[in-house]
C-alpha cells in the first residue's frame, strides 16, 4: 500500500515537472509573439497592445496616450492622403568630404545606416495633399543618425520650401532631430542659415508655415527652421531643447526639474503654439490651412468683395463732393 502511494507520489511529481515545461514552452512562444512584433509593450505604462490596434490609433498608447515614435514612412501615410504623395529629390545623396572618422568611417557608418533603413539620408520631402488641400510636407526620420542635419538634410528641405512658394503652397515640416550632423562639420551648421533664408522668402510671398516639433527636437534643428513657423505645433511629452539636459545640469551645477524641456513646459514659455496629440494632428492642420488659404484671383466672391469696396468709395466721394458744393466741410 506504501509502495502505491509512493508511486502516486511520484507520478504526481513527473507530472508537476511536465507542467512547468508545458507552461515554460508557452511563455517562449508568447515572448517570441511579442518579438515577431505582434504585440507591443508600452514604455510609460507597460501594458501591452496587439499592434495592429495600435497602428490604428497612429502608434498612440490607448491606455495613458504615450506617442510612441514612427518612421517617416508611418508618418506620411498619417498625414497625406492615399495615392497623392510625390516624393522630391530622391536622388540626392550624403558624401563624406571631410573623410570623417570617429569609431568608424562616416562612409561606413552612412552605408549601414541605409542598408538598415531603407532611407537615403535623415529627411523624405515631397508634395501631396492633406484633406485634399495641397501641401510640400518633409518629415525627419530619427532612425537615421538620430536625424542628424547634414547637406543632403538641408538641400532637401531648402528645394521643397523654394518649390512650395513657386507652387504657393503651404509648408509643413515633421521634426525629429539630435541636431546637426557633427561628421559634416561646418558644412551642416551652414544648412541652418539655407534653409532659414528659404523660409524667410516663403513667408515674404505670404505663403503658411508651419512646423511639427515631435519626439525629440534638439539642437540645430531647434535653432532654425524648427522654432521659425507661423504656427509651432507640438506632440505631448515631446522633448523639445537645443542644449542637452545632461550638459545643462552640468554647467549650472543643479538638478532640473522632471518637465524640463517638455512640449508641456516649452509651451507654458511660449515656445510653442500648441500642443496637438497625433490622433488629431491632420484634421488640425487641415483647419490650419484652410483658414489660411488665399482667395483665388479669379474667386466671385473676391469680385463681389471689389465690387462693394468700389462702390463704398464711390459713394463716400460723392458725399464729399456734395458737401464741398454747399460750402461745408467733407466729413473725415
Amino acid at each position: 500500500m506504501a509502495n502505491n502511494e509512493d508511486s502516486r507520489g511520484l507520478m504526481s511529481l513527473f507530472d508537476w515537472f511536465a507542467n512547468r515545461r508545458k507552461s515554460g514552452s508557452t511563455n517562449r512562444e508568447h515572448q517570441r509573439d511579442i518579438a515577431d512584433g505582434l504585440w507591443n509593450k508600452c514604455t510609460a505604462c507597460g501594458v501591452l497592445t496587439y499592434t495592429k490596434d495600435l497602428k490604428a490609433n497612429q502608434m498612440v498608447c490607448q491606455e495613458c496616450g504615450y506617442h510612441v515614435r514612427v518612421d517617416s514612412d508611418e508618418r506620411i501615410r498619417q498625414l497625406i492622403d492615399l495615392n497623392t504623395w510625390k516624393p522630391l529629390d530622391e536622388h540626392l545623396r550624403p558624401l563624406d568630404p571631410l573623410e570623417f572618422r570617429d569609431r568608424k568611417p562616416y562612409s561606413d557608418r552612412l552605408r549601414e545606416t541605409q542598408e538598415k533603413t531603407g532611407l537615403v539620408d535623415a529627411v523624405q520631402t515631397g508634395l501631396g495633399q492633406l484633406d485634399n488641400l495641397p501641401i510640400a510636407l518633409g518629415v525627419m526620420d530619427f532612425r537615421f543618425m538620430g536625424g542628424s542635419m547634414g547637406s543632403v538634410v538641408g538641400e532637401k528641405l531648402t528645394r521643397l520650401i523654394e518649390r512650395a512658394t513657386q507652387k504657393r503652397y503651404p509648408v509643413i515640416i515633421v521634426c525629429a532631430s539630435g541636431g546637426a550632423r557633427m561628421q559634416e562639420g561646418m558644412l551642416s551648421l551652414m544648412q541652418m542659415a539655407k534653409i532659414s533664408a528659404a523660409l524667410e522668402r516663403h513667408r515674404a510671398a505670404q505663403l503658411l508655415y508651419i512646423p511639427v516639433l515631435t519626439n525629440p527636437t534638439t539642437g540645430g534643428v531647434t535653432a532654425s527652421f524648427a522654432m521659425l513657423g507661423d504656427m509651432i505645433l507640438a506632440e505631448p511629452k515631446a522633448t523639445i531643447g537645443f542644449a542637452g539636459r545632461r550638459v545643462i545640469e552640468q554647467t549650472l551645477r543643479e538638478k532640473l526639474p522632471d518637465e524640463f524641456q517638455t512640449a508641456e513646459d516649452v509651451l507654458k514659455h511660449g515656445f510653442v503654439d500648441a500642443i496637438i496629440p497625433r490622433t488629431h494632428l491632420k484634421k488640425t492642420l487641415a483647419q490650419l490651412i484652410a483658414l489660411h488659404q488665399p482667395l483665388p484671383t479669379t474667386s466671385p466672391h473676391l469680385a463681389q468683395w471689389e465690387a462693394i469696396v468700389k462702390k463704398n468709395r464711390e459713394q463716400k466721394a460723392g458725399s464729399r463732393d456734395s458737401e464741398v458744393e454747399m460750402g461745408g466741410y467733407p466729413s473725415s
